[in-house]
């Protein structure tokens, strides 16, 4: 049977440590925590059974590793050393026999994504950014849809634009939006990227480094690396979307809490075909997948056992391959989560409403 493993690591780190070693997690601070990961190997975290091709009734099984090192960890440890720490979790995954490789959450974006752990792996390597790029627009388009928001008049915004997935996302919304807001913090590129798609955009492209922008905003997508929130509750208006496909989250739980009229939702949920079973709680519900696995999970379904999705540069050809692929396995947008809790049908319903009585008032 052919085999994957996906690299997880701590995002919330206590809560994270705790779904494996609730000890620890109980009783070290998240300093403590930090201190004695830097000493720890790779964590082998349980096996996946039940993942069936829709098309070839194909079955494959994988395995999810933990790579022990946080977000902040990877942003401040010296390079090498948190190359090595994601090269041992994928030396582990080459020992359980898998035949191809993802890398989720900061060990795709740390150092060169995904380039220097490829090359020392005997294995294939994606990062995942190809389908979540195409699950991140997929989610845009679909909370317009339900928010009654006409795509091809909107005001949208890419939070993180001149990233790798930033990028991407918005050469596909400039294809369907009235009016595309980017915003970056490096001022050079995002004239590159503002130059880029001006040429084939629907309507208008503009481009800031100033998070103010985003109340002109009715539809935002962000995916920035930061280690911390960089929306906050003053920033939206009244009745808009906000897809957040970073991990750590860019969108600050004050905004949940304080703004009862917008309707955030989490970017990259996906189901998964068959009858999986994860045999781990990372925080989904059964049978579904971050879209980043799930690239993993359809390539090795299609028997693509080659490096895909590597580097700071996605090419939209990629992405909609992987789109193709994955469609045809089974692969499927899945509903609406906030904040890791399933967002219903009252629940859009009241922020319309609220936002609704926001405008008027």
């Amino acid at each position: 049977m052919d085999s994957f493993a996906f690299i997880i690591h701590p995002i919330s780190v206590k809560r994270d440590v705790s779904r494996k070693f609730p000890f620890l997690g109980r009783i070290l601070s998240e300093r403590q925590i930090e201190f004695f990961s830097q000493y720890f190997p790779p964590v082998y975290l349980s096996e996946i059974e039940g993942i069936t091709s829709a098309a070839t009734g194909r079955e494959v099984k994988g395995w999810l590793i933990a790579c022990p090192f946080t977000p902040r960890q990877m942003v401040e440890l010296p390079e090498g050393r948190v190359y090595r720490k994601i090269i041992q979790s994928g030396e582990m995954a080459e020992r359980l026999g898998a035949q191809i490789l993802g890398l989720g959450a900061f060990t795709s974006v740390v150092g060169d994504a995904g380039m220097t752990i490829a090359q020392a792996l005997k294995i294939p390597v994606t990062t995942g950014d190809s389908y979540t790029v195409a699950m991140a627009v997929q989610a845009i388009r679909d909370a317009a849809q339900v928010m009654e928001i006409p795509l091809e008049s909107a005001t949208a915004a890419v939070v993180g634009a001149t990233g790798a997935i930033g990028s991407v996302c918005a050469e596909l919304l400039a294809e369907e939006v009235g009016h595309l807001i980017l915003i970056g913090q490096r001022e050079n590129r995002l004239e590159e990227l503002h130059t880029r798609l001006r040429a084939r955009a629907r309507g208008e492209v503009s481009m800031s480094t100033d998070m103010s922008k985003l109340s002109s905003a009715q539809l935002i997508l962000t995916v920035t690396s930061a280690l911390h929130d960089v929306i906050r509750p003053e920033h939206l208006q009244a009745g808009s979307v906000v897809c957040d496909v970073a991990r750590p989250r860019d969108v600050s739980a004050m905004v949940a809490a304080a703004r009862n009229d917008i309707l955030v939702i989490d970017g990259g949920m996906v189901d998964v075909p068959g009858r999986v079973d994860f045999h781990f709680n990372f925080g989904f519900p059964p049978g579904k997948a971050y879209a980043c696995m799930a690239e993993t999970i359809a390539l090795a379904l299609e028997g693509r056992f080659e490096d895909y999705t590597l580097g700071k540069q996605i090419t939209r050809e990629r992405v909609d391959e992987i789109t193709s692929i994955a469609h045809k396995h089974g692969f499927r947008m899945s509903g609406f989560r906030s904040f890791e809790k399933e967002v219903t049908q009252e629940h859009i319903s009241a922020v319309r409403a609220n936002a609704k009585r926001a405008r008027r008032n």
